[in-house]
């Protein structure tokens, strides 16, 4: 019987995951050696649509490029020698940490061949990171391959971009347009796609200029073909060791904790929330703050926010929150997840939003524990450990939790970036673990508000770079039921069902509110992560369910 595509593709990501792990024990692989062969063909069957192009021999895929230079430290593409690791004091060195924008990790470099990258997140990470360096591996071994002929002999293009090279990094001029040209042979692009793709590259805050990334991919690809100067990737023994213990979830959590104890907030009803940490803030302090009456008030606040950066209204906000009950907890565990804390008993209007009461009794007033986005299986961790007692000397102190909700970015697989999805379930794919749930949130709550509004399950992906189009149809066309695609979800039930049904360490009926808002769509072309941010649209999604949230929380 002959297997289908989506059949194939779920092999392949099975395969990945199996290798990776195999690796991991290992300690150390060369990525274009043996070793590397199986997670290289794995990738070009699955062929993931963030990565575009990846089965083409002679194009580069630029889109993909842009997006995992953008999520990997500067310079990465110069390292012949990647090391992953805990964290291990490094932290303490002279050595400056080199922080990814779209992925906060601290990154060092060692010399010219070594870059050092911690992994405090973990699993999801580390498979994350390897998925994107196999990704330019084999894009580099494509460049190595336009730039010689078929007896070996190095082509002009490739010797021109060397010279383009050194007089950018002499910070000399040099002919755009001609270097251009030079590029976009050794890319298999049009000039065109190679110009558009150079202004991109150049708009980008954290990678180096199209031109340096591909001379230096193409430079290690070569260096190990004619010299045997082999790449290579290798985990520390302190990063094995400490994988799948929560080392860092348990610091963060209980920093968390002690703040609540330290400020006498851990009998009082606590809500937690899994968002970004501006949207809980700007929602309930601009109502206080700026007298906004609406959420369309509240929404115009922070459209200006976001196109006026440098506006009063976010600092106002601020700095008015940060004297009526708001606390900051910025990270120093390693999870790169910050939390804040905001105590409703010391808002001076009655209200908690516009129209929507508080309890006149203070202690009875809520409490928000507000988390940045975890990544992947770092939610459970961090879920797992928040919930649990509070340890202090031989006590332990339970938190009074009555709801956690869960705002999340996903793909779609029904509408366009910026709709809602709603969940009722979670499918952990690649595993027999599913999560049906009760959801306080639903369909009817969103409409009429011009997004599009989608229910379902959501399925927990085992990483988003892997995503191909014949397995999110599986999911979309099957009897699962499919709307969208995530990384978090099924994690963070995990946590809320043990702590609830099993441990017993939170109330059994604590209140579940989960919404999505759809970041891409990766079955049509143009619109995958790799084809940008949100940027204005994402504002709408992510302060209306901000809004229904709390509306439905304490109507």
């Amino acid at each position: 019987m002959k297997r289908t595509r989506a059949q194939e593709s779920r092999a392949a990501i099975e395969r990945l995951y199996i290798t990776m792990r195999h690796l991991f024990t290992r300690g150390s692989y060369k990525p274009m050696g043996v070793s590397g062969e199986s997670l290289v063909q794995s990738l070009m069957v699955l062929s993931p649509e963030i990565y575009g192009t990846i089965t083409d021999p002679e194009k580069v895929e630029l889109d993909g490029l842009l997006y995992v230079m953008e999520r990997l430290p500067r310079g990465i593409e110069e390292c012949r020698l990647v090391r992953l690791i805990s964290r291990e004091g490094l932290e303490t060195s002279h050595l400056s940490p080199i922080v990814p924008p779209k992925r906060k990790r601290n990154c060092y470099r060692l010399d010219e061949q070594v870059m050092y990258v911690e992994m405090t997140r973990g699993r999801s990470d580390i498979y994350d990171i390897l998925t994107h360096l196999t990704f330019l591996y084999i894009e580099s071994n494509k460049i190595y391959n336009n730039s010689t002929d078929p007896k070996g002999k190095i082509s002009l293009n490739w010797t021109m971009l060397e010279e383009v090279v050194k007089k950018e990094s002499a910070g000399e001029d040099f002919d755009r347009e001609a270097a251009a040209a030079y590029l976009s042979h050794l890319i298999g692009r049009t000039f065109e796609e190679t110009v558009a793709a150079i202004d991109k590259f150049e708009r980008s805050s954290n990678s180096n200029s199209l031109f340096s990334i591909v001379y230096h991919m193409g430079k290690l690809a070569l260096e190990e073909a004619k010299h045997n100067h082999d790449r290579e990737i290798s985990f520390s023994a302190t990063l094995r060791e400490r994988i799948g213990h929560h080392v860092y979830g348990e610091l963060w959590a209980n920093k968390i904790k002690m703040t609540l104890d330290e400020l006498d907030l851990l009998k009082r009803p606590i809500h937690v929330i899994s968002a970004n940490l501006h949207s809980v803030l700007n929602t309930i302090y601009a109502p206080q703050k700026l007298g906004s009456k609406t959420y369309e008030d509240i929404e115009k606040v922070v459209m200006d926010i976001s196109v006026n950066a440098k506006g009063n209204h976010g600092k106002a906000i601020y700095d008015y929150a940060s004297k009526h009950g708001f606390v900051d907890i910025p990270d120093e565990s390693g999870t790169n997840i910050g939390a804040q804390i905001i105590d409703a008993a010391l808002l001076e209007k009655a209200e908690i939003i516009p129209g929507i009461a508080l309890p006149k009794e203070k202690e009875k007033r809520p409490v928000f524990v507000v988390m940045d986005y975890a990544f992947g299986e770092q939610a459970y961790e961090c879920f797992d450990e928040l919930l649990k007692p509070y340890k202090k000397g031989d006590k332990e102190l339970p938190l009074n939790i009555v709801s956690t909700s869960i705002m999340g970015k996903a793909g779609i697989l029904y509408g366009g970036k910026g709709d809602l999805m709603i969940p009722d379930a979670h499918v952990f794919e690649g595993t027999a673990d599913n999560y049906p749930f009760k959801n306080e949130l639903k369909k009817s709550d969103f409409e009429g508000f011009g997004l599009g509004v989608y229910s379902g399950s959501m399925v927990t992906v085992l990483g988003t770079s892997l995503q191909n189009k014949d397995i999110l149809k599986y999911f979309m066309e099957s009897s699962w039921n499919a709307v969208g695609l995530e990384m978090e979800g099924a994690h963070y039930q995990k946590a809320i069902q043990s702590a609830s049904k099993i441990r017993k360490s939170i109330k059994s009926n604590v209140k579940v509110l989960y919404a999505y808002y759809a970041s891409d769509n990766p079955l049509e072309t143009g619109s995958t992560l790799a084809s940008g941010a949100l940027g204005m649209e994402g504002v709408r999604p992510t302060y209306l369910i901000t809004y229904k949230i709390l509306e439905k929380l304490f109507s």
